[in-house]
């Protein structure tokens, strides 16, 4: 079994596919085996987004995986999720939301100090297919930079 401090699910796709304005941290509402199965690693963020409903942020497309000794009350796998954040948070979000072409997205799962599961958010701005070849070159730069001072080191 993994330590559940460790747990570190990253959506690795949202930052190549988009550009992160800010963040935001915000708690998980979760039912049952849920906990158990992200404890274990077994969750995804790859294609899941947030969107509002009724004043209240949702996250959709989350998967998390069935837990592999739950009953028959076990959980579906890729409901929709509310997710906690204060007011002030919540109308700044819907306040940006307003401007064409931002989304929110997942960015990372984690397990808190306290034992509870919380996901970065992030506010962000789709990338066109120039700027994702010119982010990929920026990335290479730096890692040839890094492997040439490694050496002198």
């Amino acid at each position: 079994m993994a330590d559940y401090k460790n747990i570190n699910i990253r959506n690795k796709r949202a930052t190549f596919d988009y550009e992160i304005l800010e963040e935001f941290i915000a708690g998980v509402v979760l039912v049952g085996t849920e906990i158990k199965s992200i404890r274990l690693g077994k969750a995804s963020l790859t294609d899941c987004y947030c969107y509002f409903d009724n004043g209240e942020l949702w996250i959709r497309g989350m998967n998390i995986a069935e837990y592999g000794w739950g009953t028959c009350n076990n959980h579906a796998p890729k409901r929709d999720r509310k997710l906690l954040l204060n007011r002030k948070e919540l109308n700044k979000l819907q306040r940006l939301l307003q401007d064409r072409g931002l989304t929110v997205v997942g960015l990372r799962l984690f397990i808190s100090e306290k034992g509870y599961a919380k996901v970065v958010i992030g506010l962000a701005r789709g990338r066109k297919a120039y700027d994702k070849r010119e982010y990929l070159k920026e990335n290479d730069a730096k890692r040839e930079m890094d492997k040439a001072m490694k050496r002198y080191k």
